[in-house]
């Protein structure tokens, strides 16, 4: 029964609550952050549990309240609205208490690779960086470059980002996928709409204990770093790229002075990538009925599509289209596709959920 199950978050919430004043815990900083993280991350459960617990409560005493003639129908009526309440209460608690993913908490990695299209593709990975950094800087979250790649035509063949903040992960990681373009490039003479195609990876970050790299495994290259012409290229040989022998995963950086800060870097990209690689094994283990939820973040995958003159972008997945491709590009209004994107994803778990 559903009561009973949230009696068990609240008993949880209050035991930890307890421990958090114990000297032995007190004492132990580690042991509090843990605490902590595991209290709030209970939290919105229990604030939902108490209120639908107050409604079952509720809808008792107005059933008993019923046979009085005097308090019958306004019971009646106080007994539709508590209905109503527990069963948005419910549904709101289903979400909450469905398996969460491990990294949802996590800083990603961003990154952004030019497909087919040429410069245009290029053009359009810069695009929609600006559009992710706006995206980034409307929920309070930081963006590094980690490596860039640019071309002549002023875009980038190649861009890595970190990006950190609360819930990056759960909300960038269904950006994952091709995304296509189409529009009328700056130097269409005849007006011809061109179509393009990038390729968007979202890995999340991922610490010493989670990925273990044999040093033996690495083939760690050192080069001058590369740029265009007339821009200030550092002349040392400063970058760095990794090479992991058994995945074959190639990894490069070039955007600091210091070798040190390069390599250092580069070994941060490759273990978020090859802990990338680990989860999409784990996941084709685990069969069809996973692959075919949103946002497995396979590359392969056409995902949306961007449609300059109809001022249209459309995903895919959920056959969802907005008319606002200006506004959500200029503005970095993504929420108005990630939204959507998190409510499906949502409800293909609970329609296999035993919650």
């Amino acid at each position: 029964m559903l009561k009973e199950k949230l009696q068990h978050f609240i008993n949880k919430y209050e035991e930890i609550n307890e421990m958090l004043i114990s000297p032995e815990v007190t004492s132990d900083i580690k042991k509090m952050t843990e605490l902590s993280k595991e209290q709030s991350s209970i939290e919105p459960i229990v604030t939902r549990a108490k209120e639908y617990i107050q409604v079952l409560e509720g809808i008792e005493e107005s059933k008993v309240l019923l046979e009085d003639k005097e308090l019958g129908e306004l019971a009646k009526e106080e007994l539709k609205e508590l209905d109503s309440t527990k069963h948005n209460l419910e549904e709101e608690i289903k979400i909450l208490m469905m398996p969460k993913d491990p990294n949802d908490d996590k800083n990603i990695y961003l990154e952004l690779r030019a497909g087919t299209g040429g410069d245009e593709a290029a053009i359009f990975v810069s695009d929609l960086f600006r559009g992710y950094l706006r995206y980034a800087e409307n929920n309070g979250w930081k963006v590094e470059i980690m490596n860039s790649s640019e071309n002549e035509a002023g875009g980038y063949k190649e861009l890595v980002l970190l990006v950190k903040g609360d819930h990056a992960y759960s909300k960038l990681k269904f950006e994952g996928g091709t995304h296509r373009v189409q529009r009328v490039p700056a130097t269409e003479s005849q007006g011809r709409v061109h179509t393009s195609a990038i390729t968007v990876a979202v890995m999340p970050e991922v610490d010493d204990v989670e990925i273990e790299i044999n040093p033996n495994d690495l083939k760690i290259d050192v080069m001058r770093a590369s740029g265009n012409g007339g821009q200030s290229v550092n002349t040392t040989d400063s970058a760095v790229r990794i090479t992991h022998l058994p995945s074959g995963l190639v990894v490069t950086n070039q955007d600091q002075k210091s070798q040190h800060k390069n390599r250092e870097k580069a070994m941060k990209v490759l273990k978020a990538r090859l802990y990338d690689l680990q989860m999409k094994e784990k996941m084709a283990q685990e069969g069809a009925d996973r692959k075919a939820q949103v946002g497995t973040g396979d590359r392969s995958g056409r995902i949306r599509t961007y449609n300059y003159p109809q001022n249209r972008v459309s995903d895919h997945r959920i056959n969802l289209t907005l008319y606002r491709l200006e506004y959500i590009m200029n503005d970095g209004l993504f929420d108005e596709i990630i939204d959507p994107l998190i409510a499906d994803y949502q409800s293909k778990l609970m329609e296999t959920s035993d919650v």
